[in-house]
Parts: structure tokens; sequence; C-alpha cells
């Protein structure tokens, strides 16, 4: 019993959502998958806010500047009250992150556009997406 608990522990659009942000880098497909599982999850504000730091860096890399400022600010409010493992992920460093993007965004400094990853710490996710890898490639 525990096994297909296990199984079914991380939802096949979260797993999709890890690996188009960090291998493909598409934050428009991270956004679809993951706004279907918002969806379909009742509005998680966790869901919610990783959704939005994909999308941040989507505006930011197409020149959306205020877009990504505004995104990166509502991410970091929607992920402030989750525990720094949630969902398998090294949270606390996707804030980190988001943080640092969001500083250098509101100094207006002109920075360029640079990847995030989202460090996997659950071994029983980080073989799912390793499965979605070798299924694509």
């Amino acid at each position: 019993m525990s096994v297909k608990v296990d199984e079914e522990k991380y939802h096949p659009l979260y797993v999709q959502f890890i690996y188009y942000f960090n291998r493909e880098r598409d934050y428009f497909e991270c956004h679809e998958v993951l706004e279907e599982l918002w969806l379909e999850e009742g509005r998680d504000l966790l869901y919610q806010g990783l959704l939005q730091v994909a999308v941040a860096l989507y505006h930011y890399r197409n020149g959306n500047r205020n877009g990504a400022r505004k995104l990166f600010y509502a991410s970091l409010q929607k992920l402030a009250p989750y525990p720094g493992d949630s969902l398998g992920i090294d949270l606390n460093q996707v804030r980190e992150d988001s943080k640092v993007y969001l500083e250098r965004l509101q100094r207006e400094e002109e920075f360029p556009f640079y990847d995030l990853n989202i460090r996997i710490l659950d071994p029983l996710l980080a073989e799912k997406v390793q499965a979605l890898i070798e299924k694509e490639e």
C-alpha cells in the first residue's frame, strides 16, 4: 500500500513543471502545466507562487522588467509561509533566488537574464524527473 502512495506522491503535472523549469528552461510551458494543476488542486498558493516565479523569468527574458518585478514580488508573498522542503524541493533556495532577482529589478540595474534552478531534495521526485528526461530524449 505504501508503494502506491509513493508512486502518487508527486502529480505528473508537477513533475513536468520541474522538468520544464530545470531542463528545458521553457517558462511558458511551466506556466501551462502548473496552472492546470493549480486549478485542479483548488488554487493552492504554493503552486501559484512557483508558477509566478516561472512567469517572472519568462517576462524578464522577454524584456518585460515591470511584469517580472511584480511577479517575483507576488511569488515571494505566496511562498513565504511554506516550509523550506515543501513539495520535495529546496523552497528556501527558490525564495532566496527570487529575492535576489527582485532586488536587482527594484534597483533598476541592467543585468543579463539568467536561469534559476529548483534544487530537488526528495530522491523520489528526482527519480520521476529523470524518468521524464529519459523519456523525452
